[in-house]
């Protein structure tokens, strides 16, 4: 799976202390995510795409893993 990411993208993960998953993301970021969701959607069961601070998100982001399940 091809993992592509529009240019000047920023994209953030936090986790709160009531377990909120918040994600903030610039138009950039956001078309990213986008298209490697859809790219996710047409993978195979188990396929996954682990993002963390030192792959492709903000510095202090908490680790974000999406994973196809059907």
């Amino acid at each position: 799976m091809d993992i592509e990411w529009v240019d000047g993208f920023t994209i953030r993960v936090r986790s709160d202390s009531d377990g909120t998953v918040v994600v903030s993301a610039n138009r950039e970021g956001l078309l990213s995510l986008a298209g490697q969701l859809t790219a996710l959607a047409d993978a195979e069961a188990g396929s996954h795409i682990h993002y963390d601070e030192y792959n492709s998100l903000e510095e202090g982001s908490s680790q974000m893993i999406i994973e196809k399940t059907e």
